[in-house]
């Protein structure tokens, strides 16, 4: 991850791009080799992020539940100004780029809102609460400043899922391209837990949590 000391190392990047109706969209590729970064151009999320590692959880995303929609896309993740689409293995990128440009520039021709319930918000896994100890408060504000920025250029997310002061483990979950990466394991020992690990001697390692929801047929979500 870039700018991180001990981070797995970065993998060569090539950009492509593709305008159609006045829109410019520039892609990326990232350290999963089945996941592409796409910059439409304009602010994707205004605060935080979005992950969707199935489609039942896209429901309430218009833009996700159309990416879904693509045979062969299996996760989409929102960053401040970019898509992260991650594809299955036997899909093609070739295939699916045009019709992933075409999804996008649809969804902001459209005019509709990124999520459909005004009251879904971007995570805030690392906002400091009033009731948070010394320890966790340290751990939050590292991951927000030092980790998070090195991992979403990657093209994807770390989500804070708690602390167990007894065993000294920080439980997080992988999102985007980070979510099935060959190299995540990697990051999440090499790179996030020495640097947590350094910072707060408290932490005693980092296990990674898994995905909450199971995947269900891609017919029966998309209904």
């Amino acid at each position: 991850m870039k700018g991180m000391k001990g981070f797995a190392g970065l993998v060569a990047r090539s950009y492509f791009s593709e305008q159609r109706r006045g829109m410019f969209i520039q892609t990326q590729s990232t350290p999963n080799p089945l996941s592409l970064m796409f910059y439409p151009g304009k602010s994707v999320m205004e605060v935080g992020s979005a992950d969707f590692p199935n489609a039942r959880t896209a429901m309430t995303s218009p833009l996700a539940k159309s990416l879904f929609g693509i045979d062969g896309v299996t996760r989409v993740f929102f960053g401040s100004d970019f898509v992260t689409v991650t594809k299955s293995e036997d899909a093609s990128w070739d295939f699916l780029k045009p019709e992933i440009f075409a999804a996008i520039m649809d969804f902001y021709s459209s005019g509709k809102p990124l999520f459909l319930e005004s009251n879904v918000a971007a995570s805030m896994d690392t906002a400091i609460h009033e009731d948070d100890s010394e320890i966790v408060a340290m751990i939050k504000e590292l991951l927000e400043t030092r980790i998070r920025p090195a991992v979403q250029d990657d093209g994807g997310d770390i989500e804070y899922c708690g602390f167990d002061p007894e065993t000294g483990i920080v439980k997080l979950r992988m999102q985007g391209a980070c979510s099935g990466c060959p190299s995540s394991s990697v990051t999440l020992k090499s790179g996030i837990e020495n640097m947590l690990m350094h910072y707060v001697p408290e932490v005693k390692g980092v296990e990674q949590e898994l995905d909450m929801v199971a995947d269900a047929p891609l017919s029966s979500q998309l209904e």
